[in-house]
């Protein structure tokens, strides 16, 4: 990488991060602020570097962004290796969050799916049997939105194809929710 790519990824990137609807955000995190000011909890799952961010996300609620507040209930689907590894090797690497959808999410929680690409299976199976649980459903993807374009109630596309440029996007994304719920609290 020389700095002529370091200046066009630092564009990429930058553009990506500009072309996110703000409106979006607000509605989103205000959304998500009323059903946690109920009670409900927020659920986040993805793969690889999308399982990193969403663990990163629920520490955010759990812990605190920017402010003291009281915890807030969020949770990693992939942070329990013993049931990851149950469910994958009893049911398949598919099911992996379905499964654990139907056991902790009830009517109200949120549950927020992140796939670059939009077509992880697992991820497409879980937002589909929270729906079906009646959670509020909300992914991010990359351009395409892939698989998951319509599955759930709301869909953050990231205007890239570029795999790291959508994780930052989607991490930025993932604080200001944090910073939008925080203050409602």
């Amino acid at each position: 990488m020389d700095i002529k790519s370091i200046k066009d990824y630092l564009k990429d990137g930058a553009d990506a991060r500009l072309s996110v609807d703000p409106e979006f955000v607000y509605t989103l995190g205000e959304e998500i602020a009323k059903r946690m000011l109920k009670g409900n909890k927020l659920i986040l799952m993805g793969n690889g570097g999308s399982a990193a961010d969403a663990q990163h996300i629920a520490a955010e609620f759990v812990c605190r962004f920017e402010k003291e507040r009281r915890p807030m209930p969020a949770l990693a689907l992939h942070a329990n290796t013993s049931v990851l590894t149950a469910i994958s090797n009893d049911y398949g690497y598919d099911h992996v969050y379905s499964r654990q959808i139907e056991a902790f999410a009830h009517e109200g929680d949120i549950v927020i799916g992140i796939s670059t690409s939009g077509n992880s299976e697992n991820v497409i199976r879980a937002i589909d049997k929270a729906r079906e649980l009646g959670c509020l459903t909300i992914v991010f993807t990359g351009k395409s939105g892939g698989k998951l374009a319509n599955k759930a109630q709301y869909i953050l596309k990231v205007d890239s194809t570029r795999t790291s440029i959508i994780q930052e996007v989607h991490i930025a994304v993932g604080h200001m929710l944090s910073k939008i719920v925080e203050d409602r609290l």
